[in-house]
């Protein structure tokens, strides 16, 4: 199954709707695929072209040019402004719309933010 040493049965669960997920989902580059991970501090999204094999544009809450905006905002708020800021970079090099890939996490919380803000951005899926 995973390549990784799994630690907890939490992550091995989580494991699992990931690769059942990504049975069925795959990203293009005129409709790409937005990878969600978040971790107790942070969130991350990319926007991956999977024919090709590279991330077409990326962001995370650790970036410089939106530290501004996340500061004293809560964890969810956060995830809206990066996914936000991952839509408005898409919409620059012209991909309206993505397939969301919400990576084994519940479509909930951070996670859903994350795919509010970028819709905001100007993403379709």
């Amino acid at each position: 199954m995973a390549h990784k040493k799994i630690h907890t049965q939490r992550d091995l669960a989580r494991t699992r709707r990931k690769y059942n997920i990504r049975k069925r989902i795959s990203g293009t580059a005129e409709k790409p695929r937005l990878s969600v991970f978040r971790s107790n501090a942070h969130i991350y999204i990319q926007a991956i072209d999977d024919v090709a094999g590279r991330v077409l544009a990326a962001a995370s809450d650790l970036d410089k040019n939106l530290k501004g905006d996340l500061e004293g905002k809560k964890k969810a708020d956060q995830a809206k402004v990066v996914g936000k800021a991952l839509g408005e970079r898409l919409a620059a090099t012209g991909v309206t719309s993505a397939v969301f890939d919400r990576n084994g996490f519940i479509y909930h919380g951070r996670v859903k933010s994350a795919a509010e803000g970028a819709r905001e951005g100007g993403l379709q899926f």
